[in-house]
């Protein structure tokens, strides 16, 4: 088999058969919660409606991009995360030297220096600006909406609306009506696909394209993991997604408060913070949840696995790897007699000798362990795994009595933010800002 989970070592530690027993007895009950959503149309990730459409509408923008330089993406968290993902994956020529090829720019925070940096470096002749946002209406990405809007007509005056490309609801929120208005080339983020759910959605795969990633690929991915799911939910009960959900719930129920997701493929290290939102997000609510700790191997082996190995005994793992031949340079044979052992050997060896050897120990020292392994490491396989993850999040969100796909603590954060800025309408939050603000601060210089 190309791609599976590896148990052997996952049901350890405080973890029991029975639990495992007893939450694997409640799949006819996720079956029929997962019948239900899929036919109100709220699992659009698994289910992918929209995806006859995208790939309609989705070949013919990238068409008109052929020869642009540049793309430059404003979006914010699961706006941003999953194009980065399939960036560093894929396209990671773009961070080493005699790249030439189109680049892809993503501002996904509201550091001033960082962004005017960006626009102080790139030509408007030559780049094309992707706004993101599923709401319409998110503060930071309409923040930078506006300002490159006026750089755009600054340089290019009406020309800038050819420039301007906006991924958002098909009806409504702010930025649909710009596009109505402007006449700007518009995709869709579909209903019910909130943004940790949508890198497989135009969302992630405008991007994606632009920069030559198999777009298609990914979806084919994707839509084979979770086919059994949409032809026949009672599948469920074994499906690697549920299987994965059950150990994680279990984890949580043992009081194993955080799930390292240790990636020893280095080319898709930022599917860690893909992860991370996927999971915290999603699972996060009512004081229940686990702590998603990305890492990537073998760089957090020098940094933060001293604490994975002999910190506190609270953490399971997720521990990727894909097929990677060995290849690159190979040592000499003049190498010092200490090092001999390493003559004739490629340097690609040591990545799949340090992983063994990193499992080896957390599986030691106590971590519940799941190796999710891939067959290598092509667009496919990324879509096949995102689907997996995605849908074993939702279904420990059900396991544990919580909605997976709200956010509800975000938004206070975002209501208090619009307060500070002025905003009308958020009362409660500006008495609430006033009352904070008044509390005499304790300063102590270092």
């Amino acid at each position: 088999m190309d791609n599976y989970l590896e148990w052997s070592r996952a049901w350890t530690g405080r973890l029991s058969a029975s639990q495992k027993s007893a939450l694997a007895a409640r799949a006819p009950e996720l079956a029929t919660e997962l019948a239900k959503q899929m036919g109100a149309g709220e699992l659009p990730f698994l289910t992918m409606p929209y995806r006859a459409k995208l790939e309609k509408d989705l070949p013919p923008v990238l068409e008109r991009l052929k020869g642009v330089k540049n793309m430059l993406v404003l979006g914010i968290g699961g706006s941003a995360l999953g194009a980065r993902a399939m960036q560093k994956a894929f396209a990671p020529g773009q961070d080493g030297p005699g790249y030439n090829g189109p680049w892809l720019w993503i501002a996904d925070n509201v550091c001033a220096q960082q962004f005017e940096g960006m626009l102080g470096n790139l030509n408007p002749a030559d780049t094309v600006v992707v706004c993101i946002s599923k709401s319409g209406g998110t503060i930071e990405t309409l923040a930078q909406y506006f300002l490159v809007r006026a750089w755009l007509e600054k340089s290019l005056g009406e020309a800038w609306r050819e420039k301007m490309i906006v991924v958002t609801d098909a009806n409504k929120g702010f930025l649909r009506q710009e596009a109505n208005a402007g006449r700007l080339t518009s995709l869709e983020a579909p209903d019910f696909l909130g943004g940790r759910y949508s890198a497989l959605s135009a969302v992630g795969l405008l991007p994606a394209g632009f920069i030559g990633i198999d777009w298609r690929a990914l979806l084919d991915g994707a839509a084979e993991v979770a086919a059994p799911l949409v032809k026949d939910p009672t599948s469920i009960k074994s499906h690697p997604s549920f299987n994965l959900a059950c150990w994680a719930k279990a984890l949580m129920d043992q009081n194993y408060s955080e799930l390292i997701f240790f990636v020893y493929a280095p080319q898709w290290a930022t599917y860690g913070p893909w992860f991370a939102q996927l999971w915290a997000e999603s699972l996060g609510k009512s004081g229940k949840g686990s702590l998603p700790v990305p890492a990537t191997g073998v760089t957090d082996q020098h940094s933060v696995n001293q604490m994975f190995l002999d910190g506190p005994r609270n953490k399971g793992c997720v521990f990727l790897t894909g097929e990677q031949p060995e290849t690159g340079r190979k040592f000499g044979d003049d190498l010092p007699e200490q090092w001999a052992w390493l003559r004739g050997k490629a340097f690609g060896a040591l990545l799949g000798a340090e992983a063994l050897g990193t499992r080896m120990a957390l599986c030691q020292s106590g971590v519940p362990l799941v190796n999710l392994h891939v067959g290598n490491l092509k667009e496919k396989a990324a879509g096949a795994t995102m689907m997996l993850l995605e849908a074993a999040t939702i279904f420990t969100g059900w396991l544990m009595g919580i909605n997976p796909v709200d956010q509800p603590a975000v938004e206070l954060g975002k209501r208090l933010a619009n307060s500070k800025l002025g905003a009308q309408g958020y009362i409660e939050e500006a008495k609430n800002l006033k009352a904070f603000l008044e509390t005499p601060e304790e300063k102590q210089a270092f």
